[in-house]
C-alpha cells in the first residue's frame, strides 16, 4: 500500500476514510479499513488489492510490503499499536493526538489535519510503542575501508546494480532523467535489466538537463519523453506543488516543479520510477563541501544525509505520489549506503572532483562529459533558475517582507519566494503554530534586509 491512516480507537471507520480520501493520490485502486477491538487502521493501495488486504488482516502492515525498499511500518499489538519508520525516512509518517487524547497517524500531513492540529513527525530509524518514540537506528560513521579505489568503485558498481535489478518488477521500466551523474548513472544500471526503459526530463526550452539528458537517452537507448514547460507553466503549478509538498521551504518547493512535472509525464507509463537521490549527500556532492576543514566532511556527509528525510526525500515522495507513482531510490537501498559510508571521504572529493568513487564506478558507462558533468542544482540545470524569486519579488513588497517574514513559531521567512509560498501554504494548511514537524534546506541563502 501507499497511503496509512489511523486512531487507536475502535469504531471511527467513517472518519478513518476521510484520512484516506485526503490522501486518495497516492492509492487509486482502493482502500480497505480494518475495524479492530483497540483500533481503526486503514490503507490505500495502487495495485495489488488482494494482498494488501492480506496484510491488513494480519495487523502488519507497510509502505511497501515487497521489501524492495526500507519500510514504514504499523504493528496492531495486544497493547495497542507501534509505528516504526524505516532507517532512513524514505516513505513518510506523521502522528498526533486529538483533543481526547486519542493517538492517530497518517502518510501525510493533510491526513492528519482530519482528525487533529497536533502534528508530529516520527523521525526516520524511530518507532513509537506505548507513546513513546524509541530509536533503533541512527547514521553515523563507520570504520572506513583499506583497499585500492579501484576494488572500491567495483564493489560500489556491483552493490548499485544489486539494488537497483531488485527494484525492476517487470521488464518496462521507468526512470526520471535529468542528464546528471547520479540519474545517468541508475538509468545506465537499469538498461541490461529492462525490456524498454522510459526516461523522462522536464526543463524550459534550451536548459542544460534537457540536452544532457537527450544525449545519454541515445547513447543507452532508452524511450525517451520530455515535458518542455514555459515560466507560466511553472507559475501556475506552485499551489498544486505546495498541497502535494506540505511545504513553503524556498529551495524545497523550487527543485520540486521540475519533478513535480516529470512525476506526472511519467505516471502515464508505469507506477513506479527509478530517481537518484540520496548519491550527493553520500558520496560528497555538493561543491560547498570543499569548503570545509576536511576533518569534519564525513560528520557533515552523515547529518545531510540524516536530513533528507523531510527535505529531498520528502521532494520525490510527495511528487511522485502526486501522480499515483512510486519512486525506488538505489543509492539509497541499504546495501549501498552500509557501504557508502565505509568510503574514506578522500576518495568521494578527491582532488577538487565531487564524488570521484562514484565516477570511477561508471567509467565506460557513460560518456565522460556526463560522467564529468559539475555539479548543477535541480532547478538550475531544468532551467529555472531566478524565475520564481523575481516573481515573488515583483508580487511582494519590501514592506510587506520586513513586516510580516517572523513566524508565531519564531522561525524568519528566508526571502520574498519563501513568503509567496508561505502564503499559499496557509491557505491550503492554515497558520500552523507548530511547523516542527516541517524541514528545512540547510544552508538556505537569506534575504538580510533589516526586519
Amino acid at each position: 500500500m501507499t497511503a496509512i491512516a489511523g486512531l487507536v480507537e475502535p469504531g471511527k471507520m467513517e472518519l478513518v476514510k476521510k484520512m484516506l480520501d485526503t490522501m486518495a493520490h497516492r492509492g487509486s485502486a482502493g482502500h480497505y479499513i480494518l475495524n479492530q477491538a483497540s483500533c481503526t487502521i486503514g490503507v490505500a493501495y495502487p495495485e495489488s488489492q488482494d494482498y494488501t488486504i492480506k496484510m491488513l488482516k494480519e495487523q502488519k502492515m507497510a509502505a511497501d510490503d515487497r521489501g524492495v525498499n526500507p519500510t514504514t511500518q504499523v504493528k496492531v499489538l495486544k497493547e495497542g499499536i507501534e509505528l516504526q519508520r524505516d532507517p532512513l525516512g524514505i516513505a513518510p509518517l506523521y502522528y498526533g493526538y486529538t483533543d481526547e487524547g486519542t493517538l492517530c497517524f497518517a502518510s501525510e500531513v493533510k491526513g492528519l489535519l482530519t482528525v487533529t492540529n497536533d502534528v508530529k513527525e516520527l523521525l526516520p530509524g524511530h518507532l513509537l510503542r506505548k507513546s513513546r518514540e524509541e530509536v533503533y537506528y541512527q547514521i553515523k560513521k563507520q570504520t572506513p575501508i583499506h583497499e585500492p579505489p579501484e576494488a572500491m568503485a567495483h564493489e560500489l558498481q556491483k552493490r548499485l546494480t544489486q539494488a537497483i535489478a531488485r527494484q525492476i518488477s517487470d521488464g518496462d521500466v521507468a526512470a526520471w532523467l535529468s542528464g546528471g551523474l547520479d540519474s545517468s548513472a541508475i538509468v545506465a544500471l537499469a538498461r541490461p535489466y529492462a525490456v524498454q526503459l522510459h526516461t523522462f526530463t522536464a526543463g524550459l526550452s534550451g536548459s542544460p538537463d534537457l540536452e544532457y539528458s537527450r544525449m545519454v537517452a541515445s547513447r543507452l537507448q532508452t524511450d525517451h519523453h520530455e515535458v518542455v514547460v514555459s515560466p507560466d507553466d511553472l507559475l501556475a503549478i506552485i499551489p498544486e506543488v505546495i498541497y502535494h509538498l506540505e511545504s513553503f521551504d524556498a529551495l524545497l518547493v523550487r527543485s520540486s516543479m521540475m519533478n513535480y512535472l516529470v512525476a506526472k509525464r511519467a505516471s502515464d507509463y508505469a507506477q513506479t520510477v527509478l530517481s537518484g537521490e540520496g548519491s550527493d549527500e553520500l558520496f560528497a556532492g555538493y561543491s560547498y563541501l570543499k569548503l570545509l576543514n576536511p576533518d569534519t566532511l564525513e560528520d557533515e556527509l552523515v547529518d545531510i544525509t540524516g536530513r533528507l528525510h523531510n527535505t529531498a526525500l520528502q521532494r520525490v515522495d510527495r511528487c511522485a505520489m502526486a501522480h499515483g507513482t512510486e519512486a525506488r531510490l538505489g543509492f539509497l537501498d541499504p546495501n549501498v549506503v552500509s557501504y557508502a559510508l565505509r568510503i574514506p571521504i578522500e576518495y568521494k572529493l578527491h582532488e577538487g572532483i565531487e564524488k570521484w568513487v562514484l565516477r570511477k564506478a561508471l567509467e565506460g558507462l557513460l560518456p565522460d562529459s556526463i560522467i564529468y558533468r559539475p555539479k548543477a542544482k535541480f532547478w538550475e540545470g531544468a532551467g529555472v533558475s531566478n524565475l520564481i524569486a523575481n516573481y515573488a519579488d515583483e508580487h511582494i513588497s519590501d514592506k510587506d517582507f520586513i513586516n510580516n517574514r517572523h513566524l508565531q513559531n519564531h522561525w524568519i521567512l528566508n526571502s520574498k519566494e519563501e513568503m509567496l509560498y508561505y502564503q499559499i501554504f496557509c491557505e491550503y494548511f492554515g497558520e500552523m503554530e507548530d511547523l516542527s514537524w516541517m524541514g528545512r534546506t540547510k544552508g538556505a541563502p537569506i534575504d538580510d534586509r533589516p526586519g
